[in-house]
């Protein structure tokens, strides 16, 4: 265990050191995904073609939650370290014979199945297309059916990339592993403005395809100057392969359960006016920003530490761990959510707000944004939640609640959208609510309720369990949740008065006068928010200070598998 948690985090460096790292990872290729979004709005819009680009993910996407998930970086590292001894008076591993043998036999397994999958796949979608987008009209079909066979490239690629992403963390080249997403966005930018305009929406197909090769072959290098790259081997240990993907096997189903949630939910889409599924992408894909940087940075720092500490037994320790993790995402996420909601119209219209995305998109999609950032602070606590009972062996409990909320997320959003169709009470409570009863399409606001209600009671479920389990007699995060929320009360209200007395000032009809609006409106509100959180004491207030004091970024950790992203 001493040896995996040098690969994970360098014992020096906390929770919150390794979760500012990671964040700081993550970043460059969250913003290059906003500006991948912003091209799509200005070029295409929420629209039929961009509806059928959206829809033709899902298959891939499911294909690479199922089958990469299974060699990811999380469990092949124990495996492989296991195998590694320590070059004596060093911490570095030296590469055996065995850690070869598993790595070769892991990749010939892993890439003979993603290929005959995804072959196989390759065939039957126009069979599959009827689950996938039942809605469309045939035309739109066959659009669809296209674009996802090109697509397939992605998870054959994508897959071997984290397969060889084992080898750069093992090595701790973690500024080349971050590189990859950013590659591959970079790929997907490229095919926006540079294919789009030769081959049409065929050409976002293809560039989602080099973005992949790029991730890859970024990998590929990596590996290859360690001198510890893969090949196909021909006397497989399947023993070795069996354990492995028995170890992954709980939490590639909660992933597929939440993949499989959002096809079901792509599917009730299609059958909305043309461009909900455009809009719900587009709000999803924004309130994911917060979500990579901060839930998923957290949970994914914590969890060596937390297997660590219940591996030796130090009870005490774990819940220090566990609490800590969980105080610093709700410090963090409140205040974003209270940013998200306040601000949703100019943080649209600034990112997205541009070419044929119109000013109705705008209001549609920041009403999707507004519904979705309810829900942040869920899904950073499921990623740690679930993590913490990974952690310590009992991979049961998260899996069934996975399950059962993607089960409910599916059931909410069928009856939300009969509700919404038939109850015109409810469906003017909502409009009125969100600021567009004079906006066609409204319909697709039912979508992101249901996640967000799911994920909610996902949260509430695991909070439950883990307080029954492991602080049965102790508070939770009671402290700080109230400390964060009356500290993003003032936040949101000071940045509400902020826009309504900036309105004048600046010029709303252009990209800098909304910048400047939501901009010094927002930083109004967080040093109203700031001043509240000092004057209450936090803990997590003074904590984050003495983090920016110290050298966090040296601090070596794992990044987030992409299947986490």
């Amino acid at each position: 265990m001493e040896k995996i948690l040098r690969i994970f985090t360098k014992e020096s460096g906390s929770i919150n050191q390794a979760a500012l790292l990671l964040g700081s990872f993550t970043l460059l290729s969250q913003i290059l995904a906003l500006f991948r979004d912003r091209l799509l709005a200005h070029f295409i819009g929420p629209s039929p073609e961009l509806d059928a680009y959206y829809a033709a993910f899902r298959v891939p996407d499911l294909i690479f939650i199922g089958i990469a998930s299974l060699a990811s970086i999380t469990v092949l590292i124990p495996f492989l370290v296991a195998k590694m001894p320590a070059r004596a008076g060093t911490d570095e591993e030296k590469i055996t014979d065995a850690a070869r043998k598993f790595l070769n036999d892991i990749f010939t397994v892993f890439f003979s199945l993603v290929v005959l999958v995804s072959a196989f796949v390759f065939l039957l979608m126009p069979y599959l297309v009827f689950f996938v987008a039942p809605g469309f009209a045939p035309a739109q079909q066959t659009t669809v059916i296209l674009l996802s066979r090109i697509m397939l490239l992605s998870p054959i690629l994508i897959g071997l990339s984290n397969l060889l992403g084992t080898v750069t963390q093992l090595f701790r080249k973690f500024f080349i592993y971050a590189l990859s997403p950013v590659f591959y966005n970079l790929g997907i930018i490229a095919g926006i403005l540079f294919l789009y305009p030769r081959f049409g929406i065929y050409g976002l197909g293809w560039g989602v395809a080099l973005g992949a090769l790029l991730h890859f072959t970024i990998q590929l290098f990596a590996a290859h100057s360690s001198g510890f790259l893969p090949r196909f081997s021909f006397s497989i240990n399947f023993s070795d392969i069996r354990k492995a993907a028995l170890t992954s096997l709980p939490r590639t189903l909660g992933l597929a359960f939440n993949n499989l949630a959002l096809l079901v939910i792509i599917a009730l889409a299609s059958f909305l006016p043309s461009g909900s599924i455009s809009v719900f992408n587009f709000s999803f894909n924004l309130q994911s920003v917060p979500l990579n940087i901060i839930g998923i940075s957290y949970a994914v720092a914590a969890f060596p530490v937390l297997a660590k500490s219940f591996g030796a037994g130090k009870t005490e320790e774990f819940k220090t761990h566990l609490k800590e993790a969980a105080r610093a995402i709700v410090f963090w996420s409140l205040p974003v959510i209270f940013l998200f909601i306040v601000l949703r119209a100019q943080i649209v219209r600034v990112i997205l707000g541009s070419g044929v995305f119109s000013w109705d998109n705008t209001r549609l999609v920041a009403a999707g944004l507004a519904i979705f950032s309810v829900s942040i602070l869920a899904q950073g606590m499921i990623t740690l939640l679930s993590r913490a009972y990974y952690a310590t062996g009992n991979t049961r409990r998260p899996l069934l609640v996975n399950f059962s909320c993607s089960t409910l997320i599916i059931i909410f959003a069928y009856v939300f959208i009969r509700l919404f169709e038939a109850v015109p009470l409810f469906r003017y409570f909502i409009e009125s609510l969100l600021k567009v009863s004079d906006v066609a399409g409204t319909e697709v606001l039912m979508l992101p309720l249901a996640y967000s209600a799911g994920t909610i009671l996902n949260f509430i479920l695991q909070a439950v369990f883990v307080k029954k389990d492991f602080l049965p007699t102790e508070p939770f995060v009671s402290k700080t949740f109230f400390q964060s929320l009356g500290a993003s009360f003032f936040l949101g209200l000071v940045t509400y008065l902020g826009l309504n007395a900036l309105a004048p000032v600046f010029n709303t009809t252009t990209f800098w006068g909304i910048f400047l609006q939501g901009f010094v409106s927002g930083i109004l509100g967080i040093m109203a928010g700031g001043a509240v959180l000092y004057l209450l004491g936090s803990e997590e207030l003074k904590d984050l200070m003495r983090t920016f004091h110290t050298k966090f970024w040296r601090a070596k950790v794992i990044a987030p598998s992409t299947e986490e992203l």
